[in-house]
């Protein structure tokens, strides 16, 4: 018998106990859906609200905005065929509760945990309880040295003069259109890279090559992201070592093998020369003696995973956002006209409407469209949701960005100035940032998991803008009225890429319109080598 023909014999065996399992399910829990109103998809006996998700599949987050906005108090229980009940919420008030409240009741539950694993072990984002208050505790007091933040500017700063800048200047002379989120996540890696390990991966070089641990490393991430896609198809590919599980084992034992590999031979370089110069955080984490390699490696891959993908994918959306608003973009290139080719993080701190206008770009598209917990005991949240023991309670940063409860009737517009004030200063007004709460805003969580590289990411994310702008006019190479496809990983990216064109002016020609490049660039040729990229 094949293994094919042995996998399908098992699930279809499977079936009955699937049925009797839901009708359990059905009649426990279907009185336990949060207030809703119409409009909103039923669940029909057995199979719950299986044929809904999967007619959106290819559009989650934006039907499940349209139901959260129709449900009362924006909270609704969904039931998947799986069995597993999600209470999805867009609302302030339960985020509070669930993010720090009542933090310790809503953990990584054991679905998360598992599908994970392989690849983040017991790293900070993978654990509860007292291992993830021990990491966090040595995590938080190195994020919080000076040193590092140095460390991490002059990373940020030598990767954009040494490799982003350089790369971008060769594609504005060849006119070449090129894939604008590849080179951010290229940036990013070999940025975090740096910072996490204190390794260079060359990734970003004209040449564009394919380091086998940046290929190994997103392997990992998404065929581990692709578990939640099938809880119990991925467990039996895992026992019979057949397929993606077949793939991710390759791609992880070729991470850890790597780690390894840098783990030793930082050991060795410390050995060589005092620690007070090597700055990475594995060098800080190997110093202290305390850890083994095991979890150093864990907390390491875990620190890798969000600073590479996470800036790269709000810078990706950022610059797509900023091709559809001109305005915007004068705004930001007057602001930083004063600023020195490199701005160092004192000016970085001054770029006030940028931050702004990051912070709205992250409101649409945020680089974690989603966060799930499963609640440890049975609790009731403030709208009056009852939540039951293992219950997956989740909440959505993409769909809260979208809330006019929120943010208000003007919610789909591009509006820097919602997160700004004028205030009279020395020289006249200037704007001031006036951030949001975090629970109407978790892009970066918030309660005791808040993001400890919230600092370090908008040092990045502003180095990177400013560093762009001033000598580059970024100009979409897809036609007009093309609306890109929100992808949602474990973080989110734009589907077949962002194809984009440099091109190369003076900052003080960018202001006018029209579009300064226009006369250079041949938009049909543009547009079919965009076609050809994607």
């Amino acid at each position: 018998m094949s293994i094919q023909l042995l996998v399908t014999s098992f699930l279809l065996c499977s079936l009955p106990l699937i049925f009797v399992f839901y009708i359990f399910t059905k009649t426990t829990k279907a009185k336990r859906s949060s207030p809703t109103s119409n409009n909103l998809p039923k669940p029909y006996p057995i199979i719950g609200h299986f044929f809904h998700i999967l007619s959106n599949r290819n559009q989650r987050f934006d039907w499940t905005t349209s139901v959260l906005k129709n449900a009362l108090s924006a909270t609704y229980t969904f039931y998947p065929i799986q069995g597993l009940v999600q209470i999805w919420t867009a609302n302030p008030s339960n985020v509070q509760h669930i993010l720090k409240t009542h933090f310790h009741n809503y953990t990584k539950g054991i679905h998360f945990r598992t599908s994970l694993f392989d690849i983040l072990g017991n790293g900070i984002f993978n654990v509860n309880g007292d291992s993830w208050k021990f990491q966090r505790q040595i995590s938080s007091h190195e994020f919080n040295t000076k040193s590092l933040r140095k460390f991490v500017e002059i990373a940020v700063k030598t990767e954009i003069s040494e490799r982003l800048i350089p790369f971008l200047s060769a594609a504005a002379a060849n006119k070449s259109v090129i894939d604008f989120q590849d080179i951010l996540q290229r940036f990013a890696f070999d940025n975090i890279c740096n910072i996490a390990f204190g390794y260079d991966p060359a990734y970003l070089l004209p040449s564009l090559p394919q380091a086998e641990f940046a290929q190994a490393f997103d392997d990992s991430i998404r065929i581990s992201m692709d578990r939640f896609k099938e809880p119990f198809i991925w467990k039996v590919k895992r026992l019979l070592n057949i397929g993606s599980e077949k793939r991710l084992k390759v791609a992880v034992s070729q991470v850890h093998e790597f780690a390894k590999n840098i783990i030793r031979d930082k050991r060795q370089e410390l050995q060589e020369k005092p620690s007070s110069e090597s700055m990475d955080l594995l060098s800080r984490f190997l110093s202290s003696g305390q850890y083994d390699d095991n979890f150093v490696r864990d907390i390491i891959i875990s620190f890798t995973l969000a600073g590479r993908d996470t800036t790269s994918a709000a810078l990706t959306w950022f610059f797509w956002l900023l091709s559809k608003n001109p305005e915007v973009e004068r705004e930001i290139l007057s602001e930083i006209s004063g600023k020195s080719d490199t701005p160092d993080f004192e000016d970085i701190k001054e770029m006030v409407f940028t931050h702004a206008s990051l912070c709205e770009s992250m409101r649409f598209y945020p680089p974690v469209p989603v966060d799930g917990k499963s609640a440890e005991n049975d609790d009731v949240l403030p709208d009056g949701t009852v939540v039951k023991k293992g219950d997956g309670v989740i909440y959505s940063p993409y769909v809260m960005g979208r809330m006019e409860s929120i943010w208000g009737k003007d919610w789909e517009e591009f509006k820097p100035e919602r997160w700004l004030k004028k205030e009279e200063g020395g020289h006249g007004e200037k704007w001031s940032f006036v951030g949001r709460d975090p629970y109407t805003y978790p892009v970066f969580q918030a309660g005791p998991r808040i993001c400890l590289g919230k600092e370090m990411a908008f040092l990045q994310m502003k180095g990177v803008v400013a560093g762009v702008l001033r000598r580059f006019k970024i100009v979409s190479a897809v036609e007009d009225g093309f609306q890109p496809q929100f992808v949602a990983s474990l973080t989110a990216k734009m589907k077949g890429g962002f194809p984009y064109i440099a091109c190369k002016v003076q900052l003080q020609k960018i202001f006018p319109s029209p579009n300064p490049c226009s006369k250079d660039l041949n938009l049909k040729d543009v547009q079919a080598q965009a076609q050809m990229l994607t």
